[in-house]
């Protein structure tokens, strides 16, 4: 009949009529310009292997702890999980050691520069960041450094902080970018962010291994207290800092109190990349413009939007607090690690940066592009890196080189990457 829709095979579920959703896209997911960076990465390893089934892949790209977990911190989850099966060692929601945690974190992590109601723990770092949007209005605007962690930008984006984004720079409209390169030491001026309600800050620097100085940062913090900014402290690698005249956190800052949330993570710490821990500190100082405390909507969010970090996740965390020696001793294996990679790129007269007190060393590569010498790398050395563009358009020309390798494995690559180079 005329105007009856029919299919060729009617008995199939598949060929029933379907119409489209009615509701809306959130239409800042059609601004994001290409793919999260690590996915791409991982396509690129796959398809690599796929055509050479023999290849001795060795993967110094993304920031994947690769070491056990000591045995006490595994010991403690295994036999927290094991008493999950008894009468007496169930618990559900809101599990005892959570109140814990936060004072051995206040305690053993800041020595007291933070109250324990001051943390919030949580499932990650990389997760907190994505949840913090949600605390500031929709016309708050971001600043970021450049080259930076993707999700700064993208979770900007996602929450419609930004317009689109240009072809030609690879920016997008609304956000400020704030230049690292080795012309101002990778550390930016944050004068840029004179306009911009929110500065991102990461240090130690992912990627490029900066680490701020005391002065830097209290520079930082005084223009942030006289123009009103607030800073989203992303301390996930303080670990690593071995420097004295660089802070861990910025609460060693004077005035930081009145300006700084602290992002952070036993991923890179205690090699939780897995176990999923984090941890949010926000001092009763910061208020928004209207007054009201910040720590008081990040409460309602963390209480609204998320359960909680998992109860055997936190009884680890309490493990790594207990002890501390064997978790440095790992961290120190992972700089020794950036050691090896820094006289590998020396060798081979590759200008780098970072990787002392930081696990990550970007290797310079002057006129060239960032996605063809990580494919050359890849290629001619079997060795995955990142491509330092994918965090920002002034990380084009570098690469990323992860420590978080086993030490045979960055010994290998290492002589991999002098063969090539050297000749």
């Amino acid at each position: 009949l005329m105007g009856i829709l029919t299919c060729p095979a009617a008995t199939s579920p598949s060929c029933a009529l379907k119409m489209p959703i009615k509701a809306p896209r959130n239409e800042n997911f059609g601004k994001l310009s290409a793919g999260y960076l690590f996915p791409v990465i991982g396509k690129k390893k796959t398809e690599f292997m796929a055509a050479n089934p023999g290849a001795k892949l060795i993967s110094l790209g993304i920031g994947d702890t690769t070491c056990p977990l000591p045995e006490p911190i595994a010991t403690a989850m295994a036999n927290y999980a094991k008493g999950l099966g008894t009468l007496e060692g169930y618990e559900g929601y809101d599990p005892k050691s959570e109140s814990v945690l936060q004072e051995k974190i206040a305690k053993v992590l800041y020595n007291d520069m933070v109250k324990p109601n001051e943390v919030f723990i949580s499932d990650g770092s990389k997760c907190d960041l994505g949840r913090l949007q949600i605390l500031f209005g929709q016309k708050a605007t971001v600043a970021v450094q450049d080259p930076a962690y993707p999700v700064y930008v993208d979770s900007s984006v996602i929450f419609g902080r930004s317009g689109a984004c240009d072809a030609t720079t690879k920016q997008y409209a609304g956000i400020t970018y704030m230049p690292c390169t080795p012309d101002n030491g990778f550390f930016p001026d944050y004068t840029a962010a004179k306009d911009s309600d929110i500065i991102v800050f990461c240090n130690p620097n992912n990627p490029t291994g900066a680490c701020a100085t005391r002065a830097q940062m209290e520079g930082l913090v005084k223009f942030a207290k006289e123009h009103g900014k607030v800073i989203l402290f992303d301390s996930a690698y303080a670990a690593y800092i071995t420097d004295p005249d660089c802070p861990k956190s910025i609460y060693e800052i004077e005035g930081a109190r009145e300006v700084a949330m602290e992002s952070s993570s036993f991923s890179k710490l205690a090699g939780f990349t897995g176990v999923r821990l984090g941890w949010v500190t926000c001092p009763a100082e910061l208020t928004f413009a209207d007054g009201t405390p910040v720590k008081q909507d990040l409460g309602r969010i963390m209480s609204t939007l998320f359960n909680g970090a998992s109860s055997v996740a936190q009884a680890g965390g309490l493990a790594v607090l207990d002890n501390m020696e064997p978790v440095k001793d790992i961290v120190k294996y992972y700089g020794e690690n950036a050691k090896l990679i820094r006289e590998c790129l020396e060798e081979c007269k590759i200008a780098y940066y970072g990787g002392k007190n930081a696990p990550y060393t970007f290797a310079h590569f002057p006129g060239k592009d960032s996605w063809d010498m990580f494919d050359e790398i890849l290629n001619k050395c079997q060795v995955v890196t990142t491509p330092g563009v994918g965090f920002g358009p002034a990380g084009q020309g570098f690469v990323r080189i992860s420590a978080f390798g086993q030490r045979e494995n960055v010994i290998e690559a290492c002589a991999r990457i002098k063969k090539h180079f050297k000749g």
